[in-house]
């Protein structure tokens, strides 16, 4: 990671609806290649917007969202997934009518360079043991790996990934801390929305602070301990 590099994703301004709720105020930010970026704030900041947003799931938006060079806004969601971002919903999204291994299948390739199913069993080896069994018959826990061993495969290199720890218990959460560090270490990008920063204070190089729909805070993770009074009193912890 160089944050004197070309971000590979900047937002300026970016305002968000939900029919007329105005909920996004101006979101500006932006992710360097391989870095780890959070967005911290309370439930209803506007962080799950802001990623249906840059997906381009808000019927109405505005502002700009340059993935690479080449602006979003105005695209429909599956010419901006095909510029190689994904994500993994907070509800995660695993098909009941199919198996581990048919929903891991299931997204296309969009460009190059996506794990093989192989190397994403190396990652997840629980899923690799279950791969016949039904979808939602999966743990929590698994059906998260699953959810998120899914975009891998398609060649992504941003992956937006909502809350995917929440509900977890806590060994399956040092789990998924263990994978998000392992994927930057391959060279992917990450924008992780969370509402613990201490679990995000183990993986992320820095952090996003978001309230009323707009970013008040960034905090580099090598800062955390001396603004973790400020970041309580923001996040209400």
């Amino acid at each position: 990671m160089a944050e004197t590099s070309t971000p590979l994703l900047q937002v300026r301004d970016l305002q968000g609806y939900y029919g007329e709720s105005h909920v996004l105020h101006g979101m500006s930010f932006d992710i360097h290649p391989g870095e780890v970026v959070t967005l911290l704030g309370r439930n209803g900041a506007g962080k799950t917007t802001t990623m249906r947003a840059i997906m381009g799931l808000l019927r109405k938006r505005s502002g700009s969202v340059s993935y690479q060079g080449t602006e979003t806004i105005g695209l429909a969601p599956n010419y901006i997934a095909r510029l190689g971002i994904a994500y993994c919903p907070e509800e995660r999204g695993i098909f009941s009518s199919l198996n581990v291994r048919e929903n891991l299948l299931l997204p296309p390739v969009v460009l190059p360079g996506g794990l093989t199913l192989d190397e994403v069993h190396e990652l997840f080896p629980r899923l690799e043991e279950r791969k016949y069994s039904q979808g939602t018959k999966l743990s929590g826990g698994e059906q998260q790996m699953l959810a998120i061993a899914r975009i891998l495969r398609t060649g992504a290199k941003l992956l937006l990934l909502d809350e995917p720890t929440e509900g977890l218990a806590p060994v399956i959460v040092q789990h998924i801390g263990e994978i998000i560090r392992t994927l930057k270490k391959k060279g992917f990008t990450v924008l992780l929305v969370e509402q613990n920063f201490h679990f995000a204070s183990t993986v992320a190089d820095r952090h996003y602070v978001v309230e009323h729909g707009r970013v008040v805070d960034m905090v580099p993770n090598d800062k955390i301990a001396e603004n973790a009074a400020r970041l309580e009193s923001l996040l209400g912890v």
